[in-house]
């Protein structure tokens, strides 16, 4: 198994990339301690070539459940297409009764009238943030699982992968490694994996302020978190997140993919069951996110410019 770097806090804010992982580490190694299970992860933060120095890296090609952080590959394969001019976001896909999952998650099964029609646009949007399972299959519509898997190996995902079933056009979401989500992230916010539109289409939704807050962004402020494109998966006892931490210039500073199974600390049946902030996998997140934001502040990471951060517009209807 890969060790995280070992080193004291600093005595003050980092302003390398060196001094940033060294506390990252610290703080990792700390809070997951704290709150047991085992952890599969990978993190970085950008040197001032753009390059990416490892600040954890334990069981990082260990291939896990994804959960819901495959949502993100889900995304880029449907993208790819649009890329390639075989979809349109603007193009509408059935929401009929029988795909809706009654789950308790996500919106479309609370929509309680079907059959209705949404954009390709609107079905991703939900499930990128809300993590809509529904908007899985309706993606599936427009994907099929075979296609979606080919579509990551020819980019060279050859774990990130989901699962078909007997329709062609359902699957579950399958399998990944810690390197090779963080790989993924990499290739988006470089603009190698998509088109400069697509690219921002899925950044712009995971860093929105609907998308998952109760992890790596709940000690966050609210212009803060729109600075952190983030994405989150569980079931079972498998708690997840990945995601990508940018600077006020839109470039990306640190990049996430961090996995975690149980049995964690405290009552393991209480904890199967809790998916919210107070699960131990979430506040070790929250506590890692927090340190991880303040950690690459200062530091000034190479690269080109990504996506701008947007303004906080809060309104209030009319």
């Amino acid at each position: 198994m890969a060790s995280t770097t070992a080193s004291a806090a600093p005595a003050a804010a980092p302003t390398t990339a060196q001094e940033a992982t060294r506390h990252i580490a610290r703080v990792y190694r700390r809070e997951t301690g704290r709150a047991q299970g085992v952890w599969s992860s990978l993190i970085s933060v950008a040197g001032a070539s753009g390059e990416p120095e490892t600040a954890v890296e334990e069981r990082a090609d260990d291939v896990v459940d994804a959960q819901s952080v495959n949502k993100i590959a889900v995304a880029t394969a449907v993208l790819d297409k649009v890329d390639r001019g075989l979809l349109t976001l603007d193009q509408r896909v059935d929401v009929t009764a029988d795909i809706v999952i009654q789950d308790t998650d996500g919106i479309f099964g609370l929509d309680g009238a079907y059959p209705s029609s949404v954009t390709l646009g609107h079905a991703m949007a939900a499930l990128l943030t809300v993590s809509d399972n529904t908007a899985v299959r309706l993606c599936g519509l427009v994907c099929p699982a075979l296609e979606l898997n080919e579509i990551l190996r020819a980019k060279g995902f050859v774990h990130t992968q989901v699962v078909p079933v007997s329709n062609p056009n359902r699957f579950f979401l399958g399998t990944t490694t810690p390197r090779e989500t963080h790989t993924l992230l990499q290739g988006l916010v470089s603009g190698t994996m998509l088109s400069a539109s697509s690219t921002g289409y899925l950044l712009t939704a995971i860093r929105s302020l609907t998308a998952f807050t109760d992890g790596m962004r709940l000690k966050l402020r609210s212009p803060e978190r729109l600075r952190v494109a983030t994405k989150a998966g569980w079931f079972n006892s498998d708690r997840h997140e990945a995601g990508v931490v940018f600077d006020e210039s839109g470039r990306a500073s640190a990049t996430y993919a961090v996995f975690a199974t149980g049995p964690f600390a405290g009552d393991a049946a209480v904890n199967d069951e809790d998916f919210g902030a107070t699960h131990p996998a979430l506040r070790a997140r929250q506590t890692l996110g927090r340190e991880l934001f303040d950690a690459v502040a200062s530091v000034t990471p190479g690269g080109a410019r990504v996506q701008a951060t947007p303004r906080y517009r809060p309104y209030n209807g009319g």
